[in-house]
Protein backbone atom coordinates (compact mmCIF):
# COMPACT_ATOMS: atom_id res chain seq x y z
CA UNK A 1 0.00 0.00 0.00
CA UNK A 2 1.34 3.42 -0.95
CA UNK A 3 1.99 5.84 1.91
CA UNK A 4 0.43 9.28 1.41
CA UNK A 5 2.25 12.45 2.43
CA UNK A 6 -0.56 14.70 3.70
CA UNK A 7 1.81 17.70 3.86
CA UNK A 8 1.72 17.88 0.05
CA UNK A 9 -2.08 18.07 -0.11
CA UNK A 10 -3.56 21.29 -1.47
CA UNK A 11 -5.68 21.94 1.62
CA UNK A 12 -2.94 21.39 4.22
CA UNK A 13 -1.25 24.69 5.17
CA UNK A 14 2.52 24.97 5.44
CA UNK A 15 3.91 23.83 8.81
CA UNK A 16 7.46 24.70 9.80
CA UNK A 17 9.42 24.31 13.01
CA UNK A 18 10.87 27.53 14.42
CA UNK A 19 14.41 27.71 15.74
CA UNK A 20 14.90 28.56 19.42
CA UNK A 21 15.86 32.11 18.43
CA UNK A 22 12.72 32.54 16.30
CA UNK A 23 10.61 31.02 19.08
CA UNK A 24 12.04 33.50 21.60
CA UNK A 25 11.31 36.41 19.21
CA UNK A 26 7.67 35.30 18.82
CA UNK A 27 7.25 34.92 22.58
CA UNK A 28 8.78 38.36 23.15
CA UNK A 29 6.70 40.05 20.44
CA UNK A 30 3.48 38.74 22.00
CA UNK A 31 4.70 39.18 25.60
CA UNK A 32 3.62 35.59 26.17
CA UNK A 33 4.81 32.19 27.31
CA UNK A 34 4.42 28.87 25.51
CA UNK A 35 1.44 28.11 27.77
CA UNK A 36 -0.44 31.01 26.14
CA UNK A 37 -0.36 29.46 22.65
CA UNK A 38 -2.63 26.77 21.23
CA UNK A 39 -1.22 23.25 21.17
CA UNK A 40 -0.57 20.75 18.40
CA UNK A 41 0.05 17.05 18.96
CA UNK A 42 3.45 15.65 18.06
CA UNK A 43 1.67 12.84 16.19
CA UNK A 44 -0.34 15.29 14.02
CA UNK A 45 -0.17 14.15 10.40
CA UNK A 46 0.98 17.60 9.22
CA UNK A 47 4.09 17.28 11.41
CA UNK A 48 5.22 13.92 10.04
CA UNK A 49 8.66 14.25 8.50
CA UNK A 50 9.47 17.30 10.64
CA UNK A 51 11.75 16.47 13.56
CA UNK A 52 9.77 17.99 16.44
CA UNK A 53 9.91 17.51 20.19
CA UNK A 54 7.85 18.61 23.16
CA UNK A 55 7.88 22.41 23.52
CA UNK A 56 8.85 23.24 19.93
CA UNK A 57 6.92 26.02 18.24
CA UNK A 58 5.32 25.46 14.84
CA UNK A 59 4.53 28.28 12.41
CA UNK A 60 1.48 27.55 10.26
CA UNK A 61 1.06 29.70 7.16
CA UNK A 62 -2.37 29.61 5.54
CA UNK A 63 -3.55 31.20 2.34
CA UNK A 64 -6.60 33.41 2.70
CA UNK A 65 -8.78 34.93 0.00
CA UNK A 66 -9.41 38.03 2.09
CA UNK A 67 -6.14 38.50 3.97
CA UNK A 68 -3.76 36.98 1.44
CA UNK A 69 -1.76 35.06 4.00
CA UNK A 70 -2.24 34.43 7.70
CA UNK A 71 0.22 33.05 10.24
CA UNK A 72 -0.64 30.96 13.29
CA UNK A 73 1.62 29.53 15.96
CA UNK A 74 1.23 26.25 17.87
CA UNK A 75 3.31 24.59 20.59
CA UNK A 76 4.05 20.87 20.30
CA UNK A 77 2.70 18.62 23.06
CA UNK A 78 2.91 14.86 23.47
CA UNK A 79 -0.77 14.08 23.97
Amino acid sequence: MKKIDVRKHLLVPRHEKLSEKEKDEVLKSYSATTDDFPRILKRDAALQGINVKFGDMIKITRRSLTAGQTVFYRVVVLS
